[in-house]
């Protein structure tokens, strides 16, 4: 068993936080924003065990960073729960959200639960939607057109909550508050969004607001039921009943949080990565390769670093004994560059085949939205690379500071139209 030192973190840096005093290791927000995190990925995989990181007196994790492993977790959840928590920011506590929300409910309760949203989100009801999710696009690139500094970074964070809130029914005026609230509960230790109380009061305060929203705007939908993701989750019938109002808040909550998550760090992962050394040209010269390129920029961005599951049973994984209550968190983006399954893994490959990447998922709770990322990465990037091109850094870029989430908040960068 490979154990990680602890040293003391600055205390401004996540007040609050259950791992605030932890070391800059694989679960330190910190070692996202600022570190080299990809080093203690590498160190990790070359492992021939199971690392444990201890957060506290009383908690501490596994970490899985090979596709084997990852694959045998994420599948097996007769032996691996999700109902205890899924993130790393609640270890130790009981998820309130277990058994109510998809991402925290395993199965077969789950996948009754999950089959009423992902008949909505299959891949002919989204391509029949191209021409919304392309209209959102121009919309949101459009500045860069003006010839002047353009924050990527921010413009794709709030485009995948103007495609989703457009699946939910939700009015457009709300959607740059909830923008701010989703990136604050997914990114709770950012400066930018930590309230004065701390990062536990930051997270709070986003669930808190989030979930108030959607409880009026899933009573109010209720008198009016359509054909919109939340009607759909509304009507949704688990245990011979409709989901509750509690649950129907819960998991619109999870559905565009999903959303805000996956779909904004690949775009802004391949602009910070790859601007000047040609992979764009290449790329904008044949876009014929747009597809598997797609796949690649979520591979290597892996937008969710981490999923948790807690074992319910004694069990070993690469040699290591796994006790019954131990965490294990799957951290993607270091399974994503397992050399034995992805030959020349540092190396963005426009036409990798195959690529079985896991950034979003695998098994059971493998992303239901996943759909909707991919047709609006591809229209995306189909756009961008035909309409500009000379893309350049216009500022310092800016990775959030979060060890659930892998991206930027901020990339300013300017671009000649075409």
């Amino acid at each position: 068993m490979r154990q990680f030192d602890s040293q003391t973190v600055d205390q401004h840096l996540a007040p609050g936080c259950p791992m605030t005093a932890a070391a800059r290791t694989v679960d330190d927000p910190v070692l996202y924003s600022d570190g080299d995190y990809r080093s203690v990925w590498e160190e990790l995989r070359d492992l021939d065990e199971l690392s444990w990181t201890q957060v506290d007196d009383r908690n501490g994790f596994w970490s899985v960073v090979k596709f084997d492993d990852a694959h045998r977790v994420l599948h097996d959840a007769e032996t691996f729960t999700s109902e205890r928590g899924t993130m790393l920011c609640i270890l130790g506590k009981e998820d309130p959200a277990g058994g109510r929300q998809l991402a925290a409910t395993d199965p077969p309760r789950h996948t009754i639960m999950r089959s009423s949203l992902q008949k909505a989100l299959a891949i002919r009801p989204i391509e029949r939607e191209q021409d919304m999710i392309r209209g959102f696009v121009l919309e949101h690139l459009q500045p860069l057109a003006d010839g002047g500094t353009f924050d990527f970074a921010e413009a794709m964070l709030a485009l995948p909550v103007a495609v989703g809130g457009t699946e939910m029914g939700l009015p457009r005026e709300d959607w740059p508050h909830l923008v701010k609230l989703l990136t604050a509960s997914s990114s709770p230790e950012d400066p930018d969004y930590l309230l004065p109380g701390g990062t536990q009061a930051t997270l709070d305060n986003a669930h808190r607001e989030l979930f108030a929203y959607f409880q009026d705007i899933s009573h109010e939908r209720r008198k009016n039921l359509g054909d919109d993701l939340i009607s759909v989750l509304i009507k949704t019938e688990v245990d011979g009943r409709r989901m509750s109002p509690g649950e129907v808040m819960s998991n619109c909550y999870s559905v565009l949080l999903g959303a805000a998550v996956t779909t904004p760090h690949s775009p802004t992962y391949v602009l910070a990565e790859h601007m000047g050394d040609g992979l764009l040209d290449e790329w904008a010269a044949d876009l014929s390769v747009t597809p598997t390129a797609v796949e690649e920029a979520l591979r290597l961005s892996s937008p969710v670093s981490h999923f948790m599951r807690y074992a319910v049973r004694d069990t070993e994984i690469r040699g290591t004994k796994i006790k019954e209550g131990d965490a294990v968190a799957v951290w993607f983006g270091a399974v994503n560059r397992d050399e034995e399954v992805f030959p020349d893994a540092l190396t963005f490959n426009l036409r990798r085949k195959p690529n079985r990447h896991v950034a979003f998922g695998l098994g059971p709770h493998y992303c239901v939205g996943h759909n909707v990322a991919r047709v609006t990465l591809r229209i995306l990037f189909h756009e961008l690379l035909t309409r500009f091109t000379g893309f350049e850094p216009a500022g310092t870029p800016a990775r959030l500071r979060s060890n659930f989430v892998s991206g930027y908040k901020h990339l300013p960068i300017v671009a000649r139209t075409r």
